[in-house]
């Protein structure tokens, strides 16, 4: 519905950026027209006077597009509440919302009619990069202390990305603390952005009103279309359900399980628009929130403290969506070689020898392994920085000889420091306390929360000074066992129970006016008190941003002690992560829906900037059938990240499916020099790895919905097995001609699913055409794999022409990149020889290569193959 008039303030070639404003009362009609589509003069439009009585105005507002005035849960909404508001009531006619008062997802019941009051917008300033404005509204709404005057900024930033801040100026508010690179009318406020070359609005918050009250902002849009992607971390398809889905943001330890906040917090969504093109939104907030999406379609942002901070980025196409945000919150670091090997790891590795017998056995059978890991298992009483001297008394021994064997050790930390040892007897937690390192509750004690050790106290990583303690503890510990990375668990943080030993104070922090839909209810549930002190603010503000402060702590000590790349895997994350650790999906279930949504998981954090991502191979908390765990090890072979954490490794099945996980680690090992170029590009570049169909071709619409299959990059599609009881399946290959990896037969497409034969031993690999990959033989570890030949395969387009790349360094040491230590080359087939493939099943092909060396033409020995064409090419 439009009934404002715009006023544009700037144009780009990339972006139309609106402010509205409300024409004189006399001359305000009411229309129902999409929102999406521009604001048009009101003399064009069919329309109805706001004369009308105020129940009339509501009635003409579709269900799509209303915006819930009473969003708190566990409250039945009745008619007298609502209109208490000033906000419509008005049932919903779908049998399927009768439980929408009680504040579930669906059609809102109560929700805003199109006079409800907003902010104006009362002056309008230019500045060197934008505007800069005042927004005031003179009457309260129904949130306590809410803000009557807020200062707005827009900042055209780049040619691709705008920045809004809406901000109080009376107070100083709490602001996410990473680092990022940095005409008027009265009534009401509200913002435009336009795409010019198409027309599509990409953002318009005049849908619904704006609030900015202390601890309640909530702001919405319409979006393009229902094509919306990110919002982690939830599980969930990749392509996110825009039929009133509520999605909350609180990091949470708890099993992945739908319509649940999970480790993660990401405010940041990609929407495709009609015509492929596609752009991004990230809200720079690290309070909990809820976003809500509905079928209109639109979305609301709902948070509960900090600023509005908000950023669009304009594309076009959606890697380049993904390179802009990347290039706000920081580019992914480039990773040690080892960390891109196969990990094993387990949760009741009873003793050290136990994990070492595994690790023999695992070379007995000739699979390759890069890395052995261990759980808590190793720890004294399950106490960070120590290990159990008598069922783990050789674990240096076998950390020893993993590293004469090119074999790496990670070990698990939790943030929970024991807080119950004897005095003396336990110098992290001694020190901590004499450094005062550790977070404190409302009146200055130190906090005293439950793990996995006990009763424990919790490092405050905002805190300078507890960097340097992390540093000191972990260099103490490698001294007595040199581990190679650090897996970083718990970190949401966990807390067994619900704030504190001590409770938790009754207060509006710890129990807000609105409460976003987080499990338990309570924002202290499973976690620590919203009142506690950190050093840079309170954990009401801090709590999502956790895992990511260690992870920064973590990695600037591996960096120290080790002088190399640092490997940290870490649970909890926030943007930025991806700048200090990689991440994997949590405690799955050893279920086959748990095979099928990693992918969309893997997906999903690749848009958010943390490449390095990967699903627990075989499943965590269960013993998986044999046939499962193939699969899995399959599919597993193509994560960024791949470790088995189960009870169960690949030595411990049959000699069948053995040798097909065997077969399926050794194709990855193969294939590490395609997989360490996509890491330099996602590192130097911001792009993704393992990559959504839609990325390479976002006109397609049919790729838009795809989550069980992916790209390596933009040249190999992997087509998984994700159902039991098969020996085939059905993959879908946009236009174009494709080359079978093992056999090089191609398929052409026009843009179809076509079936293929899956049996146990293989997954299905495709090579796009036009496309040189370097490939090597595989070894035992990638330290042996890569000094063994390179080898290339070509992919020839139709016209006989294929292109790719290898970025190549010593593996391990820091900012080769930037400092020109690496090799990078670039490959180009000119043309080749015109064949019949009709006619000939096996045809001697010889091609011009050119060969590019960090930009300089190389010498290239070409030896004339054999190449196998057939199937529909």
């Amino acid at each position: 519905m439009t009934f404002c008039h715009c006023t544009e303030l700037c144009a780009t070639d990339s972006v139309s950026l609106y402010l509205l404003h409300r024409l004189n009362p006399e001359d305000v009609q009411f229309s129902s027209a999409v929102l999406s589509e521009e604001p048009r003069p009101v003399q064009e439009e069919v329309s109805v006077s706001l004369c009308l009585e105020p129940s009339a105005v509501c009635t003409l507002i579709p269900e799509a597009w209303r915006f819930d005035c009473y969003p708190e849960r566990g409250v039945v909404v009745t008619k007298e509440l609502c209109e208490a508001r000033n906000c419509c009531f008005i049932p919903a006619s779908s049998p399927s919302s009768a439980a929408r008062p009680s504040g579930r997802n669906g059609i809102p019941w109560c929700f805003y009619p199109p006079d409800f009051p907003s902010y104006s917008l009362v002056s309008i300033n230019d500045t060197s990069l934008g505007q800069r404005g005042t927004l005031a509204k003179e009457v309260k709404t129904y949130y306590p202390a809410d803000i009557l005057t807020l200062e707005v900024e827009i900042r055209h930033e780049t040619d691709s990305r705008l920045r809004v801040r809406i901000t109080d100026p009376s107070n100083s508010r709490f602001e996410v603390p990473i680092s990022v690179p940095t005409c008027h009318q009265e009534e009401p406020f509200g913002l435009i952005v336009k795409r010019s070359s198409t027309g599509a609005v990409l953002l318009n918050s005049t849908v619904a009103p704006l609030f900015y009250a202390d601890q309640f902002l909530q702001f919405s849009t319409s979006l393009p279309s229902q094509f919306i992607y990110g919002l982690g971390e939830h599980r969930s398809t990749f392509l996110h359900d825009v039929h009133w889905n509520t999605l909350t943001m609180w990091a949470r330890d708890v099993p992945p399980m739908e319509q649940t906040n999970l480790y993660g917090a990401h405010p940041f969504y990609l929407a495709m628009e009609e015509g492929g093109n596609a752009h991004g939104f990230f809200l720079l907030n690290s309070n909990a929130m809820d976003v809500v999406l509905q079928p209109a379609p639109a979305l609301t942002w709902r948070t509960i403290g900090g600023i509005l901070d908000f950023y669009v980025f304009l594309g076009p196409d959606p890697g380049s969506v993904i390179e802009q945000y990347v290039e706000v919150v920081g580019y992914p670091a480039m990773p040690i070689y080892w960390a891109l090997g196969y990990h094993l790891c387990r949760w009741g590795y009873n003793t050290s020898d136990s994990a070492w017998e595994v690790v023999k056995n695992m070379r007995n059978y000739g699979i390759p392994q890069d890395v052995q890991w261990n759980d808590i298992d190793y720890m004294d009483q399950f106490m960070d920085f120590t290990y159990d001297s008598s069922k783990f008394a050789t674990l240096p021994d076998m950390v020893k000889d993993l590293h004469a064997h090119d074999q790496r050790y990670v070990m698990i930390l939790d943030p929970g420091i024991s807080s119950t040892q004897p005095e003396g007897t336990y110098w992290p937690f001694d020190e901590g306390l004499r450094r005062q390192v550790f977070i404190k509750d409302a009146e200055g004690r130190t906090l005293i929360g439950k793990v996995w050790p006990g009763l424990t106290a919790y490092p405050d990583f905002s805190d300078a000074v507890t960097h340097e303690w992390w540093y000191d503890n972990l260099k103490r510990f490698h001294e007595k066992v040199p581990f190679d990375g650090l897996w970083i668990d718990m970190n949401e943080p966990s807390n067994f129970l619900d704030g504190s030993t001590n409770g938790c104070p009754s207060d509006s922090l710890e129990n807000p006016p609105y409460t976003p839909g987080v499990l338990g209810g309570l924002l202290r549930a499973k976690t620590l008190c919203a009142t506690a002190q950190q050093k840079q603010s309170i954990h009401y503000n801090m709590h999502s941003l956790y895992g990511l402060m260690e992870a920064k702590a973590s990695a600037s000590a591996l960096k120290r002690i080790v002088a190399k790349r640092p490997f940290v895997i870490s649970r909890s994350t926030f943007p930025s992560q991806g700048m200090y650790s990689g991440h994997w999906l949590g405690d799955n279930r050893s279920q086959w829906k748990d095979l099928y949504t990693s992918i969309a998981g893997m997906l999903t954090f690749n848009l958010l900037g943390i490449p390095l991502v990967g699903a627990d191979i075989c499943g965590f908390s269960e013993e998986p059938e044999e046939e499962l765990c193939v699969r899995w090890t399959q599919l597993g072979a193509f994560y960024p990240f791949t470790r088995n954490h189960n009870p169960q490794d690949p030595t411990a099945f049959s000699p069948l499916a053995r040798t097909a996980m065997k077969q399926a680690l050794l194709l990855r090992y193969s294939l590490f020099p395609v997989l360490y170029t996509l890491f330099h590009h996602a590192h130097v570049h911001g792009h993704t790895v393992a990559r959504p169909l839609m990325f390479e071709f976002p006109k397609d619409v049919k790729t838009y919905g795809i989550d069980k299959q992916f790209l390596w990059g933009k040249s190999l599609l992997v087509t998984p097995v994700l159902d039991p009881g098969v020996d085939y399946v059905d993959g879908y290959f946009p236009e174009g001609l494709w080359y079978d990896y093992y056999t090089g037969y191609s398929v052409r497409s026009k843009g179809e699913e076509l079936p293929l034969q899956a049996p146990l031993d293989k997954i299905n690999l495709h090579l796009r055409e036009g496309s040189v990959i370097p490939t090597q033989t595989p070894n035992l570890t990638l330290w042996v794999s890569s000094g063994q030949p390179l080898h290339l395969i070509s992919a020839l387009s139709d016209d006989g022409s294929a292109t790719g790349d290898l970025f190549w360094d010593d593996g391990e040491s820091i900012d080769t990149y930037e400092t020109n230590q690496y090799t990078y080359i670039i490959f180009s087939v000119a043309q080749v020889l015109t064949v019949d493939h009709e006619n000939l099943p096996s045809v001697s092909v010889v091609a011009s290569f050119q060969v590019l060396v960090n930009s300089q033409d190389a010498s290239f020995t070409y030896r004339e193959n054999q190449v196998r064409s057939g199937g529909q090419g």
